[in-house]
């Protein structure tokens, strides 16, 4: 009875029948009908450079004109023009290693999987040496060091996946220091990549297993040597190739210059590691490579504040899906992405909805509608590269990206424990409903570093992500075991044609989490609070650097 009365008074609250710092309610319906129109095959699943990209753009500048929003971009624009670039490795290519003087042959996505994300017309590298740079981590607030000072200019760095603590046993050193098991994003592949072309690296290899990654080789090697970027001014500024190399080819491949990978495994979790040269071992790639530019768009909307203007509280969930792909047992083509993530940005119109039809805020708030979140969060990369609203006067960001479909939920899911202060917020809120806040399930998979607030959080900005998929929701009706089976079956319908608008979902919950929102946000619109990073926080010194709070 008692968790009845808690689920009554949450929905009460999120339906806006309880006080709250916006007076209009978060209405199921409306995200429903949103959803429907987003996700339906008209829209054809949205993916960039398409029709369906247009019909989406002109959707959403409609919506939110009629509430009444200003444009949010330049020059009174609705529109962040994003230039992307599309390359794809094509057939008959050749890779080796040369140990002492015979190949070691690579095939791609067997042994090894690469692409890159420069326009070229071929990949070619002749006989670069071959350094092995541990978990690649430099960390200065952690007095952390992988690189020693090696150069690794024209040359193929090797790393490890993940933290130097991720299989850390209890008693060393290194246990802790990163987080334990949670995933910092020193232990993304996409910062190993960064690391290495800063230090002027040719390409970069990251050695696959399945713990450390979160996800097997055959998601590895799925994108099949297709990648996208950003059209950059330098497109040097990005390593020339870039990709895994499979645990067994990579052990067999230490083992021949006369290393033990599972030692070296063991150093790399010390401080003093210092990267190891694979001495007499060559790296050759000769790949030909297609690529291709389209233009895609953010659609920014802008609610000026009364008293602060230029200090911005931002909200943001992207646009896009997977578009049109191969049939599946009954017929359908089209990835629709209804709840990843036309939910999210159903959930954004019904914010500024709230918004615009209560008392102007004293700080602005900015809805940001991001295109290529699924190519590797490329909208909001560009938005960040080239901020409409500087990064030091963005007072915080919320994002929405999948929310729970399955009805009231006694719990709200924290994914990033421990990085900002907008987590006390999140406890606080969820309280007023009645309800409380768990961590997320299963930290060491990163899910922090992959979505569309990640770029506004590397230059500092506090941001707090709302992704129902980071574990199990306590449901009201069914508990956790209900949630399990939730999140189970939306899991087999991720970025498929199935992940579709159907009548069976209950979206009091969706509600809930977006009216979590609604009112920490609101707070912070109308207070001249700046939230902080924690003190271990990899984007703490970036925010004191440009911000100065």
């Amino acid at each position: 009875m008692k968790h009845a009365m808690l689920g009554a008074a949450a929905f009460l609250f999120a339906t806006g029948a309880m006080p709250a710092g916006a007076a209009e309610p978060i209405s199921p319906e409306r995200l429903a009908e949103t959803v429907k129109v987003l996700a339906s095959d008209a829209f054809e699943g949205r993916a960039p450079g398409t029709a369906g990209e247009t019909k989406t753009v002109d959707y959403l500048v409609a919506r939110l004109k009629a509430l009444g929003l200003e444009p949010g971009g330049r020059d009174g624009s609705w529109i962040q023009p994003v230039p992307l670039v599309r390359t794809q490795i094509g057939a008959g290519g050749t890779m080796q290693a040369t140990v002492a003087g015979q190949a070691v042959p690579f095939v791609q996505g067997s042994s090894i999987y690469v692409s890159t994300v420069r326009p070229v017309d071929r990949v070619a590298i002749a006989d670069a040496p071959m350094v092995f740079v541990g978990y690649g981590v430099s960390a200065p607030e952690q007095g952390w060091d992988d690189f020693k000072g090696v150069d690794l200019k024209g040359k193929v760095a090797v790393f490890l996946i993940n933290d130097p603590d991720f299989e850390a046993k209890p008693g060393e050193a290194v246990a802790g220091r990163f987080g334990g098991t949670r995933m910092t994003y020193y232990g993304r592949w996409t910062y190993k990549f960064e690391e290495a072309a800063r230090r002027g690296a040719i390409a970069a290899l990251i050695v696959h297993d399945t713990p450390g990654a979160g996800y097997g080789w055959n998601t590895v090697v799925a994108p099949g040597g297709e990648n996208y970027d950003i059209q950059r001014a330098n497109p040097e500024e990005r390593v020339l190739l870039q990709g895994w190399i499979e645990g067994d080819a990579a052990t067999d491949l230490f083992r021949r210059a006369g290393l033990d990978l599972a030692d070296l495994r063991l150093r790399a979790r010390r401080a003093d590691f210092a990267p190891v040269e694979l001495k007499g071992v060559r790296y050759s790639a000769s790949l030909p490579v297609t690529f291709s530019r389209m233009q895609s768009r953010n659609v920014l909307a802008r609610m000026p504040g009364k008293t602060r203007p230029d200090e911005v509280v931002m909200f943001g969930a992207h646009w896009d899906a997977y578009g049109v792909g191969a049939p599946d047992a009954e017929g359908r083509t089209v990835r629709p992405g209804a709840n990843d993530d036309a939910l999210g940005v159903a959930g954004l119109i019904e914010l500024a909805r709230g918004f615009a039809q209560g008392p102007r805020p004293d700080r602005s708030l900015v809805f940001g509608f991001w295109t290529a979140e699924e190519r590797g969060l490329l909208g909001s990369e560009a938005y960040a590269v080239d901020p409409v609203y500087p990064a030091e006067k963005t007072v915080a960001n919320f994002t929405l990206d999948i929310l729970q479909t399955a009805g009231l939920s006694r719990d709200v899911l924290l994914v990033g424990q421990g990085q900002n202060d907008l987590e006390a917020d999140l406890a606080r809120a969820a309280a007023a409903q009645g309800r409380s806040v768990t961590p997320e399930a299963l930290p060491e998979r990163g899910l922090f570093y992959r979505a569309d607030h990640f770029p506004l959080a590397r230059r500092g900005v506090p941001t707090l992500l709302l992704m129902a998929i980071s574990g199990a929701p306590d449901l009201v009706e069914g508990g956790r075991t209900a949630g399990e089976a939730w999140l189970k079956a939306y899991m087999a319908c991720y970025h498929q044609t199935c992940d579709r608008w159907t009548p069976e979902w209950n979206l009091s919950g969706a509600a809930q989490d977006i009216a979590l929102v609604r009112d920490i946000a609101g707070s912070l619109a109308n207070s001249s609070r700046w939230p902080h990073w924690s003190p271990t926080s990899e984007f703490r010194a970036v925010r004191e650097r440009t911000n100065g709070r």
